[in-house]
């Protein structure tokens, strides 16, 4: 196990520790002084600007790295969120690899994609949004080194009590539990050469491959849902340098015919290009 593992995982169980003293702190009375229950929160902390200073210098050396070219992960008309064309990190961090992390939601004539609420309607059932159950295929040859789908689809969280519900209660106790809970159903792919291709928040129950299982560019590997650290239905894609969430680092990507699509922008994504 490396050290940069190692770190992250007492990080995390620092967190949680502080978090579970100051719960108890409501019901009873804790045996020791009131300053003390803060160390695991300081030292936590300490853990963490470290982890996040080794981060931007990994990063920066990765940047220099070309984008891998990869086939698009769905087929038909989506437009780009969180993109890399237009910032890095993209999700606004580096950690679980997502440097170079893109969501995109699917766009359809015969199904609009709800608009966000201010109120109302809170929350909306996944299959309102065009996305939800779309097929995911394997952006190149490759073997699967990870999936999971036992993560239930919650509802969505596209209203402005909802996002704030998400920001302030569920995202800080999905981090405390580890990255399967914050990317929530998801798959890894061994693309080969040092590169890995993860595809988060898949559907319950939606897994059409299993580790060691060798996969083809195109095949189908799962389809799109709304489990994790996610607002509505979307794919969620990125390319790494390792396997384990808590310790790669994002690496850059384009997609054939596609390229790095923008913020907003929408484009077209057709099987023809997993034969050319």
């Amino acid at each position: 196990m490396s050290v940069r593992k190692v770190a992250v995982m007492l990080h995390r169980a620092l967190w949680l520790l502080f978090a579970g003293q100051a719960i108890a702190s409501v019901f009873v009375d804790l045996p020791y002084p009131y300053w003390a229950g803060w160390l695991p929160a300081l030292v936590a902390a300490a853990l963490g600007f470290g982890l996040v200073v080794t981060a931007r210098r990994e990063v920066a050396a990765l940047s220099a790295r070309e984008p891998v070219e990869v086939l698009p992960p769905v087929t038909g008309r989506w437009s780009a969120l969180n993109s890399p064309a237009d910032r890095t990190p993209s999700h606004g961090t580096h950690q679980y690899g997502q440097t170079y992390a893109i969501d995109i939601v699917a766009e359809s004539d015969e199904r609009a994609r709800p608009a966000f609420a201010a109120f109302w309607p809170v929350v909306r059932h996944n299959r309102d949004f065009p996305a939800f159950g779309a097929p995911l295929l394997a952006v190149a040859d490759g073997t699967v080194v990870h999936a999971e789908d036992g993560q239930r689809d919650h509802l969505s969280r596209n209203s402005l009590p909802a996002v704030l519900y998400l920001m302030l209660v569920e995202s800080a106790a999905r981090a405390l539990l580890g990255a399967h809970r914050v990317t929530g159903n998801h798959l890894v792919l061994d693309l080969g050469d040092g590169t890995f291709a993860m595809y988060a928040h898949l559907q319950r129950g939606s897994l059409a491959v299993r580790p060691g299982d060798r996969v083809t560019a195109g095949q189908e590997l799962a389809r799109c849902g709304n489990s994790g650290n996610s607002t509505e239905p979307h794919v969620h894609f990125q390319l790494m340098d390792g396997p384990d969430l808590d310790t790669a680092r994002g690496v850059p990507f384009t997609w054939s015919g596609v390229g790095v699509p923008k913020n907003g922008e929408t484009f077209e994504a057709g099987r023809a290009a997993y034969s050319a």
